[in-house]
């Protein structure tokens, strides 16, 4: 059953989370007003499905079930299914500023492709398990929290060396019929207004680590389960005109002993899976955070135009306002078109199409730098309205209104509380205090810069191109006086081409992920 936001809403109120916000409990998540611009925002992901316009793009037939589901919770079997999600998520994110679901849609591909491999590696029956329970939150339209994140602790220490285990989420008793789990996932998006959370690894593990090496589902209000969260967006604040209705809030999840029964259970111990299933969903997440930010350089693009015209200037004739332009855009298309090649050029593993990982991660690089320089461009096309423009107040103060609008209009033919509307809406989505928290997550979230350039550098096969200059030189590559073989295809020295080839070896992947 595909549900609509009003149904998505109502399923809340059959849950009963222990969720704190600004240091008191909730009493009714659903009715919280501090939570409504992020129930608001996942709605759209459910209305969409509904609306002719979009059914296309935000459903999908699970080839598994061959059941209609929607786009949020399928998983990709083809380059078309990512070259769609792609669309999807810019869709619902030039709407509604992060789509929240989309990485339940990451999370549930890079499982499919996990629990699969494990099975063939060690005769576990894992991949029956996930399919059954993906098969039920397609079914009833959940939404889903990925849980990945730890809280980590001392950074220099790995897990099983921490003071306090549970600064790591972890198996604490293992029991005939499930697991109890203990510990601390730091940031999850969306998590007050889940229904369930998908409990996932955040990095590599060695062997001594294995109970770290966790993955399973858990419904949000299990006992044991406190989400310490902060608001969604900026509500209730009246200059806050799209953070106001459409935001997201994140949560501090803390397990307490929570028991999981083991057909919710996807991986317990196996570190070499849980690793691939780390570096695989931070990949499949990449490649869905460039549709987001696409989407956000569309509201910026939008809002300069009109910004633009609203001031009175000319493009054709004002080169820099042009220039500026033309590099808005070209910022959000390139980062864009990186996930169009990842798409085009996946890999199938398993049966579930994976997005290329080089140009996945070099999209998410892009994006995680260059928000910064979209405020920046976005500022300079609309002009010091936006620093000097009075509280929204004033709009129908009877002291002031006349006189404003007579002195902060632009175009004759445009009103000044049009021009004035759009002043605050690139106020609120490029210098506001949420403003700033989304810069923040475009840098973090899916792992920090630095992740992305490791999981370039080693997946990118630069053993193809010494060959072509060997070949050239007519000579092999000489490396500390040695010669040194490097085969097509190969990343490195190393000569490793899939993720759990450095699983052991590799302290960390870093695929946190801090938001949407």
């Amino acid at each position: 059953m595909l549900m609509t936001a009003a149904d998505y809403r109502e399923s809340l109120r059959a849950y009963r989370p222990r969720v704190f916000l600004d240091g008191h409990a909730v009493d009714s998540v659903a009715d919280e007003p501090r939570f409504a611009p992020g129930l608001a925002a996942v709605g759209v992901t459910y209305d969409y499905a509904h609306e002719e316009a979009h059914r296309a793009l935000m459903t999908a037939r699970q080839a598994t079930s061959g059941q209609i589901v929607n786009r949020m919770l399928h998983v990709d079997e083809t380059a078309d299914d990512l070259l769609t999600k792609l669309e999807a998520v810019r869709l619902v994110c030039r709407a509604a500023g992060c789509a929240q679901r989309y990485l339940a849609h990451d999370a549930l591909s890079a499982l499919m492709q996990a629990t699969r491999r494990t099975d063939a590696a060690h005769g576990t029956d894992y991949a029956a398990r996930f399919l059954a329970w993906l098969h039920d939150v397609q079914e009833r339209d959940l939404a889903i929290g990925i849980a990945m994140t730890d809280a980590k602790g001392d950074r220099s220490r790995r897990p099983g060396a921490q003071a306090n285990r549970d600064v790591y989420v972890h198996i604490s008793e293992r029991r005939p019929d499930g697991l109890v789990l203990r510990g601390t996932k730091a940031i999850v998006t969306g998590a007050p207004y889940m229904h369930e959370l998908l409990i996932m690894p955040c990095r590599t593990h060695t062997a001594e680590d294995a109970d770290f090496a966790v993955c399973c589902a858990v419904p949000v209000d299990a006992d044991g389960v406190t989400i310490v969260a902060r608001p969604a967006g900026r509500p209730g604040e009246p200059a806050a005109t799209f953070t106001g209705r459409y935001g997201q809030s994140t949560g501090v999840v803390i397990l307490d002993d929570v028991f999981v029964p083991h057909d919710r259970v996807f991986l317990a111990g196996e570190t070499v899976e849980g690793g691939f299933l780390t570096t695989a969903y931070a990949t499949h997440h990449r490649h869905s955070c460039i549709g987001a930010r696409a989407g956000f350089g569309d509201l910026l693009i939008g809002a300069g135009a009109l910004m633009i015209e609203a001031n009175g200037l000319d493009p054709d004739r004002h080169g820099h306002i042009r220039d500026a332009m033309v590099e808005l855009i070209t910022i959000t298309e390139s980062v864009y078109a990186c996930g169009i090649a990842a798409s085009v050029q996946c890999r199938m593993d398993v049966g579930v199409a994976m997005p290329d990982p080089v140009y996945a991660n070099i999209g998410k690089l892009m994006l995680a730098t260059k928000i910064y320089d979209m405020h920046r461009l976005a500022h300079l096309v609309s002009g010091g309205l936006v620093v000097a423009l009075p509280g929204p107040d004033e709009d129908h103060n009877p002291a002031t209104a006349a006189a404003l609008d007579a002195v902060l209009g632009g175009r004759a033919d445009i009103p000044a509380t049009q021009r004035r509307a759009v002043a605050r809406l690139v106020e609120d989505l490029t210098v506001s205090h949420q403003a700033g928290w989304y810069s923040v997550i475009s840098l973090h979230g899916g792992g920090s810069p630095e992740a992305m350039k490791r999981e370039i550098f080693r997946t990118y096969p630069i053993g193809e191109k010494s060959a072509v200059v060997a070949a050239l030189i007519d000579h092999g590559v000489v490396d500390d006086g040695r010669r040194v073989s490097r085969q097509p295809g190969r990343c490195c020295t190393t000569g490793c081409t899939e993720p759990e080839a450095v699983a052991a070896s590799e302290p960390i992947v870093s695929a946190d992920v801090a938001a949407g």
